[in-house]
């Protein structure tokens, strides 16, 4: 495999690991949203332990896809997690998408495209 394959495979791999990272998000807002007998079963209940394990895996992942991937191209790819954070909230939360949330959503893409254009990233 060239280099230039392995850097489009691990900048996808990059994705899904921002991905893995959103759905942790929503996980620990469900928990939150919950009323718990205690403070340990608050921090200590099923949703958020998978949640902070799913970021621990998340981190490293990204960790190791830093093998290949440009350190410039990072945070853009982590800016995409707003992006699924929000679409993410809508589906499973019940959040609506304001025109703020729109208008900065269009923005990060704008952003993205525009990054992609200088040809720091293989798409």
């Amino acid at each position: 495999m060239s280099n230039e394959q392995l850097v489009t495979v691990f900048s996808c791999v990059f994705l899904v690991s921002v991905f893995i990272s959103s759905v942790s998000q929503i996980l620990l807002k469900k928990s939150a949203d919950k009323i718990y007998d205690s403070k340990i079963k608050e921090y200590l209940n099923p949703l958020v332990l998978i949640a902070y394990g799913m970021f621990f895996c998340s981190m490293l992942i990204t960790m190791y896809c830093y093998k290949f991937v440009d350190v410039s191209a990072g945070p853009i790819f982590e800016s995409a997690g707003y992006i699924f954070v929000a679409v993410l909230g809508f589906i499973f939360l019940k959040e609506k998408f304001t025109v703020k949330k729109v208008i900065g959503m269009i923005v990060l893409m704008c952003g993205i495209a525009l990054f992609s254009l200088g040809g720091y990233l293989p798409f």
